[in-house]
């Protein structure tokens, strides 16, 4: 067989990265090697990937130059940055910039850029429909990835731009599973409305983008959007209460009630689902989830997640807001 090739994963501990990795292992006659990339290598989540038979070297996205060691001799790279580490938008932008100069200097020949929309092509700074934050961003944690989406076409660095939609897993991790209010009812807090939202599981990015790897240079300079499912927020309470075997409530707050609810970001992620909500066409058309389904057939819609991972999901005793 020829040597096959490596593509080098950002995040590859993480949600997205991992599933890149995770296919690219589950394939070992597609001609591709994973080289997992991870600030700590000695990690019991890297050295499960050295296990599986991925190679795994140490970079740190604030490190241009360990990047770009770490992609030399690579074909491809799996880019990712990680805003909630730290809700910066500007060292989220200046990580992304470095990752595409490190790919142009180490000479990737198919990068993909995690990325999203700027949202103030929709909602320009002066638009008061919603809050302008940290001065200058409508959704920090998404404009802030389409402002290095210049760095990759500038530097012609060869790349596809994948959109990526809602976590499911954001009901485990991230505390948007339902919650037991007073009456001890569980209620699925969500600002949109009846708006479809697109979602997906969190490995199911990264296989999904591995799916775009093995298509060569078919994507190569154009975006692509994936997505397992665009339920409404009813249609995922009632699978909620098909899945934990308890009556799941949808909980329609405003966007303006979400950003009062005060946890770290919740302005951010108020005006996310604001954003989502207004612009359902252009954002749910994004996201094809027959397109997604064929770059991974085993792509899992909300209720095939939560076949998978209710019992993971922590049942908390207070309402959101409530």
């Amino acid at each position: 067989m020829a040597e096959r090739k490596v593509i080098a994963v950002l995040g590859a501990t993480g949600a997205q990265g991992g599933g890149v990795v995770r296919g690219i292992l589950a394939d070992p006659h597609g001609g591709f090697a994973a080289r997992a990339i991870t600030r700590d290598a000695a990690s019991d989540k890297a050295r499960a990937l050295a296990d599986a038979g991925a190679e795994v070297v140490e970079a740190d996205v604030d490190d241009p130059a360990s990047v770009r060691a770490a992609f030399e001799g690579a074909w491809g790279a799996y880019c990712v940055t990680f805003f909630w580490e730290h809700f910066s938008p500007e060292r989220e932008t200046n990580q992304a910039r470095g990752l595409a100069r490190a790919a142009r200097e180490a000479g990737i020949e198919h990068a993909i850029w995690s990325t999203f929309e700027d949202t103030r092509k929709w909602v320009p700074l002066d638009d008061d429909r919603m809050p302008t934050l940290q001065g200058r961003y409508k959704v920090p944690h998404f404009d802030s990835k389409a402002e290095a989406d210049a760095a990759f076409r500038e530097l012609g660095v060869p790349t596809t731009f994948m959109l990526t939609s809602f976590y499911w897993d954001n009901l485990i991790h991230f505390g948007m599973g339902p919650k037991a209010g007073p009456d001890g009812t569980l209620l699925f807090t969500l600002p949109m409305g009846d708006a479809r939202l697109p979602g997906i599981a969190a490995g199911d990015i990264g296989r999904c983008a591995y799916g775009i790897f093995k298509r060569g240079g078919a994507y190569v300079g154009g975006t692509v959007g994936v997505a397992g499912e665009h339920p409404t927020g009813a249609e995922m309470a009632a699978a909620l209460t098909a899945a934990l075997g308890r009556e799941v409530r949808y909980n329609a707050v405003t966007p303006e009630q979400y950003r009062g609810f005060g946890f770290p970001g919740a302005d951010d992620l108020g005006n996310m689902f604001q954003f989502k909500r207004d612009f359902g066409a252009d954002f749910c058309g994004a996201r094809n989830v027959e397109e997604s389904r064929a770059l991974y057939p085993g792509l899992l819609n909300f209720s095939g997640w939560l076949a998978e991972n209710a019992a993971r999901i922590p049942i908390e005793a207070q309402a959101a807001g409530g």
